[in-house]
């Protein structure tokens, strides 16, 4: 929860955040499918309630210039709810970290009791539980899926325009993926003529923001919104017609 606090203080304009579920099923805001990296706990997210999630040490591990100023201040791993319910008017990227259909019905719950659903994109690696999310809640909207990401890749190479609805509205994606190139100049196009949006992610040096920016992205997800969300402004502001 600093995290997403400090990204917003810095002038960030939204958050992406990833859940998985508890052992009681509940979403829970973490990456990593244990808490070994990140926490003063071991084991799995998904073998802990998320009241005992909220109670582990989740800024154990950060560690600047040799301390860890994070240790000890009650900053456990939170549940989705809470972060939809601190930053109310903010708009969030919400990535399943999972397949199961329980974590579809469990997101999209949460999205409904915090009235969220006109703020949030909730995407997932996994088609199991974006079909769910997307047949059973078909109100809140969508990125596109590993599948689909690789089908409209495969379709800029050749630029094959694609015909008809599609049942999400944006890509967030890497700007590779192992030897892969995903994002170029071509994959970008490809997405904006087929009327959808691209964020890129993860994004922290100033020449990639900048070379990323002057592509055509239409936003970037950055570790670094220290970085970031200087650069994007000034790239903003240098481009602006003069009056």
């Amino acid at each position: 929860m600093a995290a997403l606090d400090n990204g917003l203080a810095l002038g960030a304009d939204g958050l992406e955040i990833d859940v998985q579920l508890s052992a009681d099923g509940v979403p829970v805001v973490i990456h990593d499918q244990t808490l070994d990296r990140t926490t003063d706990r071991v084991g799995a997210v998904h073998d802990l309630t998320a009241d005992q999630l909220a109670r582990v040490d989740a800024g154990y591990r950060f560690e600047r210039d040799g301390a860890h100023p994070f240790r000890g201040q009650d900053l456990g791993v939170p549940a989705l709810a809470s972060v939809l319910a601190r930053h109310r008017d903010t708009r969030v990227i919400i990535e399943m970290k999972g397949g199961q259909p329980e974590l579809a019905r469990a997101v999209a719950r949460d999205i409904r009791a915090a009235a969220a659903v006109d703020r949030v994109c909730v995407g997932s690696f996994h088609q199991r539980s974006i079909v769910t999310l997307r047949t059973e809640s078909p109100e809140i909207v969508t990125s596109a899926s590993q599948p689909e990401a690789r089908w409209a890749l495969h379709r800029s190479w050749v630029r094959w325009p694609w015909i008809g609805p599609r049942p999400y509205v944006a890509f967030q994606v890497p700007e590779r993926a192992g030897r892969l190139r995903v994002v170029t100049p071509a994959f970008i196009d490809q997405v904006h003529n087929e009327g959808q949006v691209i964020q890129v992610w993860v994004v922290n040096d100033e020449p990639d923001i900048i070379r990323l920016l002057d592509w055509g992205v239409d936003g970037l997800i950055s570790d670094r919104p220290d970085v970031a969300v200087k650069v994007n402004a000034a790239w903003y502001n240098e481009r602006q017609p003069a009056e």
